[in-house]
């Protein structure tokens, strides 16, 4: 008896020393879904935009588009969810185009027409960074709204922090990603979080922001719980809105009309 429960102990543990491996590994095929594009793609957008290549740290290319507004007022910096590409979210812009904002979009590595794989944290934040560098350097700082949406939101969240732009526009925000691999993978605390290689904890970047943060969220998410947004607006109650947004799910939140009166005023 004492065998077969030795023999069983230890196929369970390499069961799970093969599943943390594993977990580790592929960990990209589980937070990243791009949608890619051939390099002769057209966009088809309404309005004046113009497409830009951004050169990262190491010399990967990468795609993104700059919405043009007339007599632009300023810059609204935008990172986009975990699916997708450009293709996609930027049916968004018009709605600061039309608040007399230049919208710009990047396609992280691998999306839409960017080159590379995302392999690191560092590397997705150094990209955002390097993004930033290029285009917002363009206008006046105290113009520039740095947005995120779902997954973007913890890369925006880190960037508000080095710089100092008009606002932090969250969409959907997660409180970090450990605390969302708690939420979707029931055995997370039987794994030793050393594993998640992307925590983006967009809960200690927004205890140093230095500059206001709007949060929205809608009350039906199945995505990312609403809670993950009354969490962060706890961390700093001060400088900081909350827009919930009832009966709205993760998607369409920039559509409703609740969301465009208080951009509105924000803006």
């Amino acid at each position: 008896m004492k065998f077969f429960l030795l023999r069983g102990t230890g196929v369970l543990l390499i069961l799970y020393v093969l599943g943390c491996a594993w977990l580790y590994v592929k960990q990209e095929t589980l937070l990243f879904y791009p949608q890619r594009l051939p390099a002769a793609y057209k966009f088809g957008f309404p309005g004046k935009y113009i497409e830009y290549t951004i050169i990262s740290a190491d010399g990967i290319p990468l795609n993104g588009l700059l919405f043009k507004a007339d007599a632009a007022k300023g810059l609204v910096f935008f990172l986009h969810g975990n699916a997708g590409s450009l293709a996609d979210w930027g049916r968004l812009a018009p709605v600061y185009q039309q608040l007399g904002y230049d919208v710009f979009m990047l396609d992280y590595r691998g999306y839409g027409k960017s080159q590379g794989t995302i392999t690191s944290q560092a590397q997705l934040l150094n990209d955002v960074e390097a993004a930033y560098q290029q285009v917002a350097s363009r206008y006046a700082e105290n113009t520039v709204v740095i947005a995120g949406y779902s997954l973007g939101t913890g890369p925006a969240a880190w960037l508000a922090t080095r710089h100092q732009p008009k606002l932090l526009l969250l969409h959907a925000p997660y409180y970090s990603m450990t605390d969302m691999a708690a939420h979707t993978i029931p055995v997370w605390p039987l794994l030793p979080n050393l594993l998640l290689r992307y925590p983006l904890p967009t809960n200690e970047f927004v205890t140093r922001l230095k500059c206001p943060l709007m949060l929205v969220h809608g009350d039906r998410d199945q995505v990312i719980p609403y809670a993950s947004s009354l969490r962060l607006k706890a961390l700093c109650a001060t400088g900081s809105q909350l827009l919930i947004i009832p009966a709205a799910g993760h998607n369409g939140l920039t559509d409703k009309f609740n969301y465009r009166q208080a951009i509105r005023r924000l803006l």
